[in-house]
């Protein structure tokens, strides 16, 4: 199905090192973020008590944040908004001399000496050695994502297409995590759901692109690998449009009209989104025409009968 079709080809790959150097950049830029401030982890991962406390005005949370330190927390706690600016999360760490019950009652003492208004409205708590399995199988999880992509594109194309779809890949998601590093936002199970969700979202995008290219190989007998990476991406822009625009209407109206609960899950999933595209063509595509694709690489060589016009019988 197609809404248009582009006669002429775009030249993408007359741009490609423009894009690669800021793709370059950006990357850098993530891994700086993701060094200096690291990620804002969840409860989930880190152990400890979360509680979900409402105010009936908008909450002060530098005034809450100094009354839970003036308890003993040090600046181990995490205190944020969720969802209104009436609501408040605060992630407490483990202390071995209370429990998570004793914690939630002593916090909610102070804040309601500080503010009546304040209501406690949930509190959890999580292990820190669930944490700790949680994090393990999380990275786990990501490696065996990575290598099945891999292996699966290599039998299926070539070592090189293999290679340039896991770079762009990886260009995704540590853009992804460098995002939630700048901003500090909440870095949960559900996140973790997400970025797994685009690595395999991601490399169905390349897959497409790689399949165009190996189809205008047999095709396009005398054009240059530029020309047939450029008529292979113009021939498959109708069909991003159309499967990228449906997808990010959904995961937009879940940022929208989900709730706070699934507000870091579509935040994540729209970073990846419009992300994968551009990495499939500026990042994929490029990195596999520097690597050196060959048409051999793709197509199998048949005999050749003699005619004048070196046409393949």
């Amino acid at each position: 199905m197609e809404f248009f079709r582009i006669k002429k080809d775009i030249p993408f790959m007359r741009h490609a090192l423009i894009f690669n150097i800021i793709s370059l950049i950006t990357f850098l830029a993530a891994v700086f973020f993701l060094w200096h401030k690291g990620l804002h982890l969840s409860v989930e991962f880190t152990g400890g008590t979360v509680m979900e406390v409402s105010y009936k005005n908008a909450a002060d949370l530098d005034r809450i944040r100094n009354t839970v330190r003036d308890l003993g927390f040090g600046n181990d706690f995490q205190v944020q908004n969720f969802g209104r600016a009436q609501d408040v999360m605060i992630n407490l760490p483990v202390q071995k001399d209370l429990t998570s019950a004793q914690q939630s009652e002593k916090v909610m003492t102070a804040l309601l000496a500080q503010n009546p208004d304040a209501r406690l409205q949930r509190v959890e708590f999580v292990g820190p050695q669930v944490g700790d399995e949680l994090t393990h199988d999380g990275l786990m999880a990501l490696a065996m994502v990575v290598i099945g992509i891999i292996i699966y594109l290599a039998f299926r194309f070539e070592w090189k297409y293999a290679i340039s779809a896991i770079i762009a890949n990886l260009h995704d998601i540590v853009i992804i995590l460098g995002f939630f590093a700048f901003f500090e936002w909440e870095f949960s199970l559900s996140v973790l759901a997400a970025v797994l969700a685009i690595l395999g979202y991601s490399v169905n995008e390349s897959v497409i692109i790689f399949d165009r290219i190996r189809e205008n190989f047999r095709k396009m007998r005398k054009a240059s690998v530029m020309e047939i990476v450029n008529h292979a991406i113009t021939s498959t822009i109708s069909r991003t449009i159309i499967t990228h625009g449906s997808t990010q209407l959904m995961v937009l109206s879940m940022l929208i009209f989900g709730g706070p609960t699934l507000h870091n899950f579509a935040l994540a999933l729209t970073i990846g989104i419009c992300f994968g595209i551009y990495s499939s063509v500026f990042v994929a595509a490029a990195v596999a025409m520097w690597l050196g694709i060959k048409r051999e690489d793709l197509v199998k060589p048949v005999k050749e009968r003699g005619n004048t016009d070196g046409a393949v019988v």
